[in-house]
Formats: C-alpha cells, sequence, structure tokens
C-alpha cells in the first residue's frame, strides 16, 4: 500500500528533526536547558499580548493572528473600548476550562460592543500555505500530523492546520451557530486537553504566565462549572494589549523558539527520560505534554 500525502509529510517533517537529537543517549531537560543560547529564544510582539489584571495578579496570554485574525482583530477592537474592564469570569469546570464574559451579555444591560462585530466567521482551520509545522513523533489520536507552528501546539492533515486544545490555550466561546463566537467570550483550558474541541472551536493563543490565577480558583456549581452568583465570580479589573503598556509596565518575555535544534533537543528530553528518579524511560510523548519554556526578565 503506498503512503498517502499527509503520512509522506508527517515522515518527511519527523526525518528532519531526527539527526537534530538522538533517543540512544537523549540530554536530560536540565542539560538542554543549560546549554540554550540567545538564539533559541523569541520576543513575542507586544501588540499581540494580553495582559488581564485580577486581583490576584497579572495574566499574561500571547496571540496567534496566523491562525485567527478576524477573530483576534476583533477582540483587539474589544480591548481599545475597555468592553472587558469590569467584567467577570463566570466560569470554572473542574478538569475543563475557566470561562470570562459579560454576566448580563443576554440583559438589557448588557455591555455594549461598540464598533466590534457581533459575530464573527469561524477561523477553525486554515491551508497549510505560508505555515511550517515542526512534526513531533506522537501517535496522535486526533490528527495525522502534530507538533508546533509558529511556537503554538498544532495539527494537521498535510493539507490543512489547527491550532490543538492543549492545556492554557485560549479559545472563543460561542454558541451553536459557527460564527456565533465574537470574540466578548474567551475560555482557557485548565484541565485534561479536550482535543476533541479541535477544529470546533477558534482557538487565539495561549496563556504564557499566571495560569496558576486561573487554575485554582474556585469551581462553579452550576452546569457546567458556571457559577450560580455574582459573588462567586471574579471580577476582572482590565486587559490590555502589551503594546499599550510602558515598558517598565510589561516585563520582558522571551519564549523558546520550537523551529530549532535545541527545541528538538527539548522534545526528545521529555520524551526519553533518563534521570536518576526514573525507572522506565518511557519513549512516548504527547503534543499536550510538550510547553515551550518560558521566561520572564524583570
Amino acid at each position: 500500500m503506498r503512503p498517502s500525502i499527509s503520512q509522506c509529510f508527517a515522515l518527511l517533517v519527523v526525518v528532519l528533526l531526527l539527526p537534530l537529537a538522538s533517543a540512544d543517549e537523549p540530554r536530560s531537560t536540565a542539560a538542554v536547558m543549560e546549554a540554550l543560547q540567545e538564539s533559541d529564544w523569541r520576543e513575542p510582539d507586544p501588540a499581540n499580548l494580553l495582559f488581564m489584571t485580577l486581583a490576584s495578579g497579572t495574566v499574561i496570554m500571547e496571540l496567534t493572528p496566523a491562525f485567527a485574525p478576524n477573530s483576534i482583530a476583533n477582540i483587539k477592537t474589544l480591548i481599545d473600548a475597555a468592553y472587558f474592564d469590569g467584567l467577570a469570569i463566570i466560569r470554572s469546570q473542574d478538569n475543563y476550562v475557566i470561562q470570562w464574559a459579560d454576566p448580563d451579555a443576554q440583559e438589557e444591560n448588557a455591555k455594549s460592543l461598540g464598533s466590534a462585530k457581533e459575530t464573527v466567521p469561524a477561523e477553525f482551520e486554515r491551508s497549510m500555505d505560508g505555515i511550517d509545522i515542526v512534526s513531533i513523533d506522537s501517535r496522535d489520536a486526533y490528527a495525522d500530523i502534530v507538533g508546533f507552528a509558529n511556537g503554538f501546539p498544532a495539527a494537521s492533515d498535510g493539507q490543512n492546520v489547527w491550532l490543538a486544545h492543549c492545556y492554557g490555550m485560549v479559545g472563543v466561546s460561542r454558541d451553536n451557530g459557527a460564527e456565533t463566537g465574537n470574540g466578548t467570550s474567551l475560555y482557557v483550558i485548565t484541565g485534561h486537553a479536550p482535543r476533541h474541541l479541535d477544529r470546533n472551536v477558534t482557538l487565539i493563543g495561549r496563556v504564557i504566565s499566571g495560569i496558576e490565577l486561573l487554575s485554582v480558583l474556585p469551581r462553579g456549581t452550576g452546569t457546567l462549572g458556571f457559577y450560580e452568583s455574582a459573588d462567586e465570580a471574579t471580577p476582572i479589573m482590565s486587559i490590555r494589549l502589551g503594546s499599550e503598556l510602558d515598558e517598565a509596565e510589561r516585563a520582558r518575555i522571551e519564549i523558546m523558539r520550537t523551529d530549532t535544534a535545541a527545541f528538538a533537543d527539548y522534545v526528545m528530553s521529555r520524551t526519553y527520560r533518563h534521570e536518576e528518579w526514573f525507572v522506565e524511560p518511557t519513549g512516548r510523548i504527547e503534543l499536550c505534554n510538550i510547553n515551550p519554556p518560558v521566561r520572564i526578565i524583570h
């Protein structure tokens, strides 16, 4: 039987990666991190960083316009109008997600969208044109090819590519209609990766700092983890783009590049565990078990 185009594509990318790191003599994660050079890190564009301020601290998210340009443009319009300021985290579902929105969105006193659009076309996936996916060998249950694209966990069938619902990913909540997600309500994965949502929801980025502020929120007692009273909700003081903040207000953030030999070594170090504690080296890994390291330089 001849292999399919997607199988050939996956094999090619994996073969390109394999010489970069040997499974026979993998370095420990600590050793890989210690050997990193400045060129192995990237600084995200401040215009694609969201700073969400809560009473407990700040959550920082990186957006990826390459996958959801229309959704992100609408969200930025909402941010410019201070739409999210004073809203709340209204849902915390155990082993699943937290979600924020206008608690009065369905009421007469719902907050105005200003010039933002009421509906945005779904951006569940996009073509491979212009996107390089650095594949990993994951034996994934949801896609033939998985890896990282522009630093974000992604999956592909060889023709189209989409972001994957890994821990910390940020998505656009919607109703039944695919176009009903306009960015006024967003969620973050705080539990086991719900990959069945891939290609069913628009993902816009991931949390790169402060996820612990969201994952520890009290679980909602209502259906699907929604809070049943305003007293349970967590107020959002503000959401701002990094480009709106003075440099002194935003720490210098660097994220490990995913298109380097060092990252291939990092993946291998997480796949073959030869640290003293391990009895079984494993030799396998899932896409969502790999999270590109982030460092914040104050």
